[in-house]
């Protein structure tokens, strides 16, 4: 998992326009995510991935095709200045080279990756590594705002040569065609759409060398200041991953930082995250890895991962993935 970064309100928004009709329902979008109604109305707000995550979460008990729906209502404008550069590029396969050359900048919960095998050009998701119970649910999102950001670039509808999906069918599948007009595959090795590779050449409408070159500048000023945060904050996942036996706690975990509690709970919060965050993500990621293999009872990786108990161990794995270590193994 990720660490959760701070991102805007543009999804949160998104889903409380997608219920617009039934304001009651405000609260319990909300509810558990820490999010206030005064908040929405400003501009700068900025919130985190796990707040961001909470509110998806309330949002599929009331439609299970949500994903669906957002990635459909989301634009390319929706993807700030890299999305601009990305349509005043010259031809459609250079904007596509731009958006995977700055997936940061895309705020996407994959990794992304175009191939061209024959004469298809594939667009995939892979990776996943945050809430196993919102995978679909993201997976549907990202996908489907993928497939707009086609249309948005070529000022047209791109018609799609296939769609795979590595999840069962769901129940209502009959939604899909509204973004993937092609064969369906489901359980499939990926997740992915296909288009004509030809496209790839295409010239788009909107392109402009200058307002590109404007646009790539400030994309690369504003990835070098994401990757500075985050080299400095795989430094803090690498010192606190080598202690999941026995946590250092944030004190400590600051002296070997060579800085203060203060400072390293200050740049932590800058970043969207906090010390128990953190250590929570860590072990939800080693205990994933552990599950799959046999040889290790869920007491043995309870003590591993620093639990005093494997009660607490199995409450928090309940809580990070929605299911018990258990099911989750089988």
């Amino acid at each position: 998992m990720l660490h959760a970064h701070l991102t805007t309100l543009h999804v949160v928004s998104l889903i409380l326009d997608l219920f617009a009709e039934q304001p009651e329902l405000t609260e319990q979008l909300l509810a558990d995510s820490g999010i206030a109604a005064a908040d929405l109305g400003c501009a700068d707000t900025r919130i985190t991935r796990t707040q961001e995550l909470q509110v998806c979460a309330n949002a599929l008990l009331l439609r299970n095709d949500l994903g669906l729906e957002l990635g459909r209502r989301m634009h390319i404008s929706a993807y700030g200045m890299v999305g601009y550069a990305a349509l005043s590029s010259a031809t459609f396969g250079d904007a596509w080279r731009l958006l995977l050359q700055y997936p940061a900048l895309l705020g996407t919960y994959f990794r992304l990756d175009l191939q061209v095998e024959g004469e298809l050009a594939w667009v995939s998701a892979d990776d996943y590594r945050h809430a196993a119970a919102l995978e679909v649910f993201n997976l549907e999102m990202c996908l489907a705002s993928l497939k707009l950001i086609c249309d948005d670039l070529l000022g047209q509808r791109l018609e799609l040569s296939a769609a795979q999906f590595r999840y069962a069918e769901p129940t209502y599948s009959a939604r899909y065609p509204l973004s993937f007009a092609c064969p369906l595959q489901f359980n499939a090795r990926r997740n992915a759409f296909a288009f004509p590779a030809a496209w790839l050449d295409k010239r788009l409408p909107l392109a402009d060398p200058v307002t590109h070159r404007e646009m790539l500048a400030r994309c690369r000023k504003q990835n070098a200041e994401f990757t500075t945060r985050q080299a400095w904050l795989a430094r803090v996942r690498q010192l606190l991953g080598d202690q999941l036996s026995t946590p250092p706690g944030l004190e400590l975990l600051a002296q070997q930082l060579h800085c203060s509690p203060r400072t390293l709970r200050r740049h932590l919060q800058e970043l969207g995250t906090h010390y128990q965050e953190l250590l929570d993500e860590l072990r939800f990621e080693q205990a994933k890895d552990l599950l799959s293999q046999e040889d290790w009872p869920i007491c043995r990786i309870a003590e591993h991962l620093g639990f005093s108990e494997t009660a607490s161990f199995r409450h928090a794995f309940q809580r990070w993935s929605g299911v018990p270590p258990s099911r989750f193994r089988a």
